[in-house]
C-alpha cells in the first residue's frame, strides 16, 4: 500500500488529546495538555495497518465490574481444576500466565483472587469493542474475542485525521465508554503490526516503520515469526539459526528446501515483508469432506471406516485455517439419492479428527441399520477461531487430549511434506492390511 502522506522526520502525537506537533527535543510532554503519553515516529502519518489487543481482557472486565479486587492479582478460571483462562498484569509479576494449570498458579500466588469465567459477559463486551473498531474503519479482521487487525488506509477523508490519530482516539473511546484498555501496534503490514502491539503493554501504542523494520528484526529470536512453533524453532536452532537476521543469509529456495513451504514465509517475514490482506469476513462458514462410493454400502463398520479419513481431512483444514468447530454434521445419501443430515454439538470446540469421528460415529450408528448408502460426509458448523477456543476456560487439558493434539499435528505435518499416504493411523487402515 502506498504511503498515506510524506513521512515527517520530527512529528509527535499526543495519545491523550490527539494533537500532533514537532517532536520535542527536551520536554517530553504535550505542549497542549501536558501529557507525557507521546508517540513519535518519522512515519507517523504514513502507516495504516494496525493490530489491536485488549489488555488482559477477561481479568480487566472482572476488575471493572468489581472495584474491590482492582488492586489484587486476579485469575479467571476454575479453582479446583482446569487452567488459568486469563490473569491480570499484577498476577503476571508472580510468573503466572494464561493456560497455566490453576494449581500451579495458586502455588505461585496463594493470595490471588480467583473469579469464575463469565463467557456471555466477555462476548458481549467483545462485540462492543468490535463495534467501536468498525466506527474507525470497515476493514476489521477479528482474530479472537479481544483482538483484531484494522486497515485504516483511505479513511483520512472520513475522519479528517490520519490513521495514528484515529487509533489514539479509538483507544480513548474504548477506555471512556467501556472502561477497559487496549494496546495498539501500527505498521505497514500485519506481521509487524502484531509484533508492535506486544512491545508496549498494557495501554500501549508502538510503531514499526519501513525504515527500521529489518534492523529491528535482525536480533530478535526466530520464535517471534508467525508460524514458528516449538518444533520448528528447535529445528532452526539445530541448524544454527537463532535470530531472524540469520535467515537473511539464505535465499528463499534454500529455506523452502530445508523447511518446506513455510520456508517461503520465513524468507518474507525475515525481510519485513507480508502480503496478507485484511479479511473483513470469515470466509469459511463451514468445512466439510465427503465420499461417493463406487457401489452402495450398508455395513456399519465399513461406513465407519470410510468416515475416518474424511474426519482427518476436515480436521487438517480446520487447523490450516486456524479454526475450531462446535458442531459436527454427518451427511448421508441413500441408494435412492435421498439426502440425510444429522448434527450434534460438541461439548467443547475442537479441531481434532478424533473428536469429529467420535460424534460422527455415534450419529452414524443410529442411521446405519441395514439401509444402503451411496455417499457419506462429515462437516462442521458454528466455527470459531483457534484463539477463541484457547481462550475458553472450559477446555479439557488432560494428558490424553494433549497426546491426540500432538499426534494429529505431527501427522498433518508429515503428510504435508511427504504426501497423504506417508502416514496412516490405525483407525484408517483396511481390515487385514
Amino acid at each position: 500500500m502506498p504511503p498515506l502522506a510524506t513521512p515527517d522526520p520530527a512529528l509527535a502525537l499526543c495519545r491523550d488529546c490527539g494533537r500532533d506537533f514537532p517532536s520535542p527535543e527536551v520536554e517530553r510532554r504535550c505542549p497542549y495538555c501536558d501529557s507525557p503519553r507521546l508517540v513519535e515516529h518519522a512515519e507517523l502519518r504514513a502507516l495504516a495497518i494496525a493490530h489491536i489487543d485488549c489488555d488482559a481482557f477477561y481479568a480487566t472486565i472482572e476488575k471493572r465490574d468489581n472495584p474491590e479486587i482492582r488492586e489484587h492479582p486476579v485469575l479467571v478460571g476454575g479453582r479446583q481444576r482446569g487452567v488459568v483462562a486469563a490473569c491480570c498484569y499484577i498476577a503476571r509479576r508472580y510468573g503466572i500466565r494464561s493456560a497455566m494449570p490453576m494449581t500451579k498458579a495458586l502455588r505461585l500466588c496463594p493470595h490471588a483472587v480467583v473469579v469464575p469465567p463469565d463467557m456471555a459477559k466477555y462476548s458481549r463486551v467483545g462485540r462492543e469493542v468490535r463495534a467501536l473498531f468498525l466506527e474507525a474503519t470497515p476493514a476489521v479482521e477479528p482474530i479472537s474475542i479481544d483482538e483484531a487487525f484494522l486497515d485504516l488506509g483511505g479513511t483520512e477523508a472520513v475522519h479528517k485525521a490520519y490513521p495514528a490519530q484515529v487509533l489514539a482516539d479509538l483507544a480513548r473511546r474504548v477506555e471512556r465508554e467501556l472502561a477497559i484498555t487496549i494496546s495498539v501496534g501500527l505498521s505497514y503490514n500485519k506481521f509487524l503490526a502484531k509484533v508492535a502491539s506486544d512491545l508496549d503493554k498494557p495501554r500501549g501504542f508502538a510503531i514499526i516503520g519501513r525504515a527500521e523494520a529489518q534492523a529491528f528484526l535482525a536480533d530478535k529470536p526466530v520464535r517471534l515469526l508467525w508460524g514458528v512453533g516449538p518444533a520448528l524453532e528447535r529445528k532452526l536452532h539445530h541448524d544454527g539459526i537463532m535470530r531472524i537476521g540469520q535467515l537473511r543469509e539464505f535465499g528463499e529456495r534454500e529455506l523452502v528446501a530445508r523447511y518446506g513451504s513455510i520456508g517461503e514465509r520465513l524468507h518474507r517475514f525475515a525481510h519485513g515483508r507480508d502480503s496478507r490482506r485484511i479479511h473483513t469476513e470469515r470466509e469459511a462458514k463451514s468445512i466439510s469432506a465427503e465420499r461417493t462410493f463406487e457401489s452402495d454400502i450398508a455395513d456399519a463398520k465399513e461406513l465407519e471406516r470410510r468416515l475416518w479419513p474424511l474426519c482427518e481431512r476436515v480436521a487438517e483444514q480446520l487447523r490450516k485455517e486456524q479454526l475450531t468447530t462446535r458442531t459436527v454434521v454427518l451427511k448421508l445419501k441413500t441408494a435412492r439419492f435421498r439426502l440425510r443430515t444429522r448434527q450434534r454439538k460438541l461439548a467443547e470446540p475442537s479441531d481434532l479428527a478424533a473428536d469429529l469421528f467420535r460424534v460422527g460415529r455415534d450419529l452414524l450408528a443410529k442411521e446405519a441399520t441395514g439401509e444402503r448408502f451411496r455417499l457419506i460426509g462429515i462437516g462442521t458448523g458454528d466455527l470459531m477461531t483457534a484463539a477463541e477456543r484457547e481462550a475458553s476456560p472450559d477446555l479439557f487439558h488432560d494428558a490424553e487430549r494433549r497426546r491426540y493434539e500432538k499426534l494429529e499435528t505431527t501427522v498433518s505435518g508429515l503428510r504435508q511434506k511427504f504426501g497423504r499416504d506417508a502416514v496412516i493411523l490405525g483407525r484408517g487402515l483396511k481390515q487385514g492390511r
